[in-house]
């Protein structure tokens, strides 16, 4: 059961780190412009930039919550919805400005699956050792 705790703890660090490159990187530092883009296709340019700043504080929020390990289900449940429709969202509003266009849908239903995984298979099996 060694490798089944390494892969939690594993998976709880990648799926902060998801949340932090994304809000701080690539929203509130803006090193990627595309995420403003998007923001600013699907809900106006006027205030792209602030509304794109805001995003990344939650998302560097989330990232926070996930790694606390506080109240994780609702993190995970959280997760999963705020993914799920934000690609959803994208996939039919602005898939060429995604990285991997209408394929990004994948990656996300990909890291669906992981946090359900991790918070609602492993980590129980994990605590009922």
């Amino acid at each position: 059961m060694k490798k089944a705790k390494q892969l939690n703890k594993f998976l709880i660090l990648v799926f902060s780190l998801v949340w932090l490159v994304n809000g701080l990187i690539c929203k509130i530092l803006n090193l990627v412009p595309r995420h403003q883009e998007i923001v600013a296709e699907i809900l106006g340019q006027e205030y792209a930039r602030e509304i794109t700043f805001l995003i990344g504080l939650g998302e560097v929020g989330m990232a926070i919550w996930i790694f606390s390990r506080r109240w994780s289900h609702f993190s995970a449940m959280m997760q999963i919805i705020l993914v799920g429709v934000m690609n959803i969202l994208e996939f039919f509003l602005v898939s060429h400005l995604l990285l991997w266009e209408k394929f990004n849908i994948l990656f996300a239903f990909c890291f669906i699956i992981l946090v359900y995984y991790q918070t609602f298979i492993l980590e129980p099996k994990l605590e009922n050792e």
